[in-house]
């Protein structure tokens, strides 16, 4: 077996100790990893070969950075998941079992942790992760957050609750049952002593506050009309009529009234929303893209404006882009181009990614995405998507997706982009990390 040396791609795992799962010890060529993984998982296998790498690769200007980069995707809730990964990095030293029990080292202080969005849904503990984050952050790493398609449906969420005209009244529940855990967590920590259900409204005027009416689905198809193709509004409108019943059904299994939903909802606002809220940093920070040299960091991929954007304003220019979008019709912003960037899977219903988009981005000096949203049960993969070499890094790490997949143990996992020229992707499902390097491909990098 091609075993890469341990010294020259996997991190030493300081303080791991303090964290449970397994982490791999020595790394195989990438692209040998994950044709193993699919034979011997019996899974199709979409990741690219040999020669699909050097055919890209090879007579490309690449641009490399000198700066390490460590990239985190889709931790959705779950603190120990993000604890594990960080010290999976090696950029961060674990000293103890509790959530701040981790310092940077000098690997972290030269580093800069992209995280690549979905940080809330699914998991455990959201206000428990992001404490944990955030306390990154105070320890003054140099953190850049990404924004995933959960993400910012909480927060459209949480913007849109209660308005009653056509484009924005169902976007409180478009969110869906996997955030009712969010309001049972803040019901919990800021208003179960002092909430008094006799002073509440009625479950009747909760519902009319935060569903659509019944005029909303005939209603609705004529205002998406000419900003969604015809099939997404008629999955939409179907779509929303389930998740009203699965809302409510989720509301009653974790014990919550609509009346302490509608409670918990204004202080998930104050908390989230109101500048010098507890979490309103989260928001203020979120970007849409990264750039590493001719790496770009999203959550899940491009379509042709958002290529064309790329192209003509450069990712500072996307990012103001969706800096004032967030301010501006939600609606538009998530159902639109900057929104395939978070949402796509370049499935038929996406805004396409074609010939025109791979040249643009070819033209920003842009050769790989590197993205998350996707998620994978044996690790990182490298795949070619719409003709664009793509890193796919959403590991699912979370507790509740593992366990829905069948996975095995906690979950933790990261790709690290190294200034020698090589990407590392390490996860507790692969029996090894994965390495991709340039030099092996590409004869025209420079590295800056």
């Amino acid at each position: 077996m091609n075993f890469v040396p341990r010294n020259a791609t996997v991190p030493f795992y300081k303080g791991h100790e303090w964290t449970a799962g397994r982490l791999p010890r020595d790394s195989f060529p990438w692209v040998e990893s994950d044709q193993l993984a699919s034979f011997f998982h019996g899974q199709p296998d979409e990741s690219a070969t040999e020669c699909d790498l050097a055919s890209y690769a090879a007579a490309k200007p690449w641009i490399w950075p000198s700066r390490t980069h460590y990239f985190f995707s889709d931790l959705h809730a779950d603190a120990d998941a993000l604890l594990l990964s960080l010290v999976a990095s090696g950029g961060v030293t674990k000293t103890g079992p509790g959530d701040f029990d981790f310092k940077l080292n000098n690997r972290g202080i030269d580093a800069t942790f992209v995280f690549g969005g979905d940080f809330f849904d699914k998991g455990p503990h959201n206000l428990r992760l992001m404490r944990t984050l955030k306390h990154l952050i105070d320890l003054r790493a140099d953190v850049v957050l990404l924004v995933g398609n959960h993400d910012l449906r909480t927060f459209i969420g949480l913007s849109c609750a209660g308005r009653k005209d056509t484009r924005h009244a169902h976007l409180f529940v478009r969110m869906g049952k996997k955030t009712v855990p969010l309001f049972r967590e803040i019901f919990d920590e800021y208003l179960a002593e002092s909430y008094v259900a006799e002073e509440a409204p009625d479950e009747d005027a909760v519902r009319a506050k935060l569903f659509p009416d019944a005029g909303w689905y005939e209603q609705f198809p004529d205002q998406a009309a000419g900003i969604l193709p015809s099939r997404r509004i008629e999955k939409e409108v179907r779509r929303i009529a389930e998740k009203c019943q699965d809302f409510a059904a989720q509301c009653q299994a974790l014990g919550l009234t609509l009346g302490m939903i509608n409670a918990a909802l204004e202080k998930a606002k104050e908390l989230f929303l109101e500048p010098g809220g507890e979490f309103s940093w989260l928001f203020e920070r979120l970007d849409l893209a990264h750039r590493a040299g001719s790496l770009l960091m999203v959550h899940a991929g491009l379509d042709n404006q958002a290529a064309l954007l790329l192209k003509n304003l450069g990712v500072d220019g996307l990012n103001r882009t969706f800096r004032a979008a967030l301010k501006e019709d939600l609606f538009d912003l998530y159902n639109g181009p900057l929104g395939n960037v978070f949402r796509t899977k370049y499935r038929a219903n996406d805004f396409p990614f074609t010939n025109q988009g791979l040249a643009d981005t070819h033209r920003a000096g842009i050769y790989a995405i590197v993205h998350g949203h996707r998620n994978l049960l044996n690790g990182q993969r490298i795949t070619i998507r719409q003709g664009m070499l793509n890193f796919e890094c959403d590991a699912s790490v979370d507790c509740n997706t593992r366990i829905a997949e069948g996975l095995e143990g906690p979950g933790g996992g990261v790709t690290i982009i190294a200034p020698e020229g090589t990407v590392t992707g390490l996860s507790t499902d692969a029996p090894f990390a994965k390495t991709f390097d340039i030099t092996r491909y590409g004869r025209m990098a420079t590295f800056v």
